[in-house]
C-alpha cells in the first residue's frame, strides 16, 4: 500500500540547474507545488494575516513575476494552499473509509486517520483549522463545505434520514472539529490521539442501536 500524500511530497525544491530536461508544464507545476507548500508553512508559523508575498517569495525561491504567473493576490495563494492540505488529509480519510466494517468501527477508522494525519503535520492543522478563518470569506465557506461534506458522511454511514438524526450528526462532526481545533490552537497535537477512543465511544451513546447492521 502506498504511503499516503504529505505536504513534502508536494515540495520539489528548487529546480536544478542548467538542462534539467523538464518541460514547461512539469517546471510551473514544481514552482506552483513549492508556492504552496511555502505559504502553508509561512502561515503556520506567522498567521495569515501577518504573512505578506515576500515571505512566500523567500520560502519557496520562486520568483515575485513566477507567483504572479500562478495567483492574483496573498489570498488567492492562501485558497489553493487550503485545497491542498484539504486534499491531504481527504486522501487519508478516503482510504480509511473504503474499507468495511460496522458504522462504528467505519467511524473509529476515519477519526484515527484525520487525527493521525493532523498531528503529522502541524503546519497542515494549523492553516486547516487555525488560519483558515482568518483568510476571508470565501476560504472560509470552503472550510464549512468541508465540514458539511463530513456530516453528510456520517448521515448516510448510520442512516440518519430525520432532521433530529441529522441534527445529531452535524453536532457529532462540530464536536469534533471544535475539540481538534482547540489543541492545535494550543499546540498540543499530542493530545489529539487520546480523543479517538472516548468519542468514538460517545458516538456510540447518541447514534439509535437499530442503525447498527
Amino acid at each position: 500500500m502506498e504511503k499516503p500524500s504529505s505536504l513534502r511530497t508536494h515540495s520539489a525544491g528548487p529546480l536544478p540547474g542548467g538542462s534539467h530536461g523538464l518541460t514547461r508544464e512539469e517546471v510551473a507545476t514544481q514552482q506552483r507545488n513549492r508556492l504552496l507548500v511555502a505559504m502553508v508553512e509561512v502561515a503556520a508559523e506567522k498567521g495569515y494575516v501577518a504573512t505578506s508575498v515576500a515571505d512566500v517569495l523567500r520560502r519557496s525561491r520562486v520568483s515575485r513575476l513566477t507567483f504572479y504567473e500562478h495567483f492574483a493576490n496573498k489570498e488567492a495563494c492562501f485558497i489553493a494552499a487550503y485545497e491542498l492540505v484539504t486534499d491531504i488529509l481527504a486522501e487519508r480519510i478516503e482510504e480509511a473509509a473504503r474499507l468495511g466494517g460496522t458504522p462504528l468501527e467505519r467511524l473509529d477508522r476515519v477519526i484515527g486517520a484525520y487525527l493521525t494525519g493532523l498531528a503529522a503535520e502541524p503546519e497542515v492543522a494549523r492553516v486547516f483549522l487555525v488560519e483558515v478563518y482568518a483568510a476571508g470569506v470565501e476560504v472560509l465557506g470552503r472550510r464549512l463545505t468541508v465540514q458539511a461534506t463530513l456530516t453528510a458522511w456520517v448521515a448516510e454511514l448510520f442512516g440518519a434520514t430525520t432532521a433530529e438524526q441529522r441534527l445529531a450528526c452535524e453536532t457529532v462532526v462540530g464536536a469534533l472539529v471544535s475539540l481538534v481545533t482547540t489543541r492545535v490552537l494550543t499546540g498540543d497535537l499530542a493530545a489529539l490521539a487520546a480523543l479517538r477512543e472516548p468519542f468514538v465511544a460517545l458516538v456510540a451513546r447518541l447514534m439509535p442501536p437499530e442503525n447498527e447492521p
